[in-house]
């Protein structure tokens, strides 16, 4: 997907769900934590989200992330690179899926990429499976290094973050969302 669709895709996929809400971008932003000025730019297609800014508005929408970019009846779905972050790459391996409420990425991180990330949703939790390279993990206030067929999970609603030791890491990460009551589909 080129840099143009990409952008189109996210400021479409944001109206969608903040009208079907009823939300004022005032109340957008409130929920989200992002500014009422980036949300307009980012609908409006002026402006392409860093994937942190995505996250959190992923999360205060309790939407997924992935529902942002990949589209559920693409045979193979396309890599993403945020142009805001050359050095991550994501490729959606399974999109959100309501019965089963996750997702699944192979995300590729090259040249000593750190990613941080927000807190997302409560009671998402993410498993990670190191398939190439080192990689580092932050979460529960503290650093963990693994290496190719290393895995972990953490609850990701907490601070966390994602860096590669070297030039080139690749792990699969697999995010699962809470069941609640109020949310529909994600």
């Amino acid at each position: 997907m080129n840099s143009k669709a990409f952008v189109a895709q996210i400021s479409q996929r944001l109206r969608e769900l903040r009208i079907a809400r009823g939300w004022s971008l005032d109340a957008a932003a409130k929920k989200t934590g992002v500014s009422k000025a980036m949300l307009g730019q980012i609908e409006r297609g002026e402006s392409s989200p860093t994937i942190g800014t995505l996250w959190k508005i992923a999360s205060g929408f309790e939407s997924s992330f992935s529902s942002f970019f990949s589209e559920q009846s693409e045979k193979k779905e396309p890599s993403v690179t945020f142009p805001n972050d050359p050095a991550m790459q994501i490729h959606t391996i399974f999109p959100y899926s309501s019965d089963t409420r996750m997702e699944v990425f192979e995300i590729t991180l090259c040249d000593n990429h750190e990613q941080q990330s927000s807190p997302h949703q409560l009671g998402v939790i993410e498993h990670v499976i190191v398939v190439e390279g080192t990689l580092e993990f932050y979460f529960d206030g503290t650093w963990h290094t693994l290496v190719v067929g290393e895995k972990t999970r953490f609850y990701a609603d907490q601070p966390h973050a994602y860096r590669v030791v070297g030039d080139r890491g690749v792990f699969h990460n697999i995010i699962n969302y809470p069941h609640t009551d109020s949310s529909t589909e994600l």
